[in-house]
């Protein structure tokens, strides 16, 4: 199934934590935080400023991102968990 985001949103695919700790202790998935690390499969075209004006946005697919903590509608695209959000919801571009 192929989304085409609208506006100023963006499509996300989380990254997978790491299972175990520095010191070798597995954490199993009750514990586990979501991870607010992804990467962008999908953007809009960029919202509209007053005059109409098309604003694009400044990430693009293939980026890795760093997202708020509640940030997004989570869906589910071919059994694959995805994250729909907003430009503003980003907290920086992973370099």
């Amino acid at each position: 199934m192929k989304i085409r985001p609208l506006n100023d949103r963006i499509l996300v695919v989380r990254e997978d934590e790491q299972n175990k700790t520095k010191g070798g202790i597995i954490i199993p998935d009750t514990a586990k935080e979501k991870p607010r690390k992804g990467k962008v499969i999908a953007v809009g075209p960029g919202k509209l400023d007053e005059k109409g004006k098309r604003i694009p946005l400044d990430v693009k697919a293939g980026d890795k991102i760093l997202f708020a903590k509640y940030a997004g509608t989570e869906i589910k695209i071919d059994g694959v968990e995805h994250l729909f959000m907003k430009e503003d919801d980003i907290l920086g571009i992973i370099k």
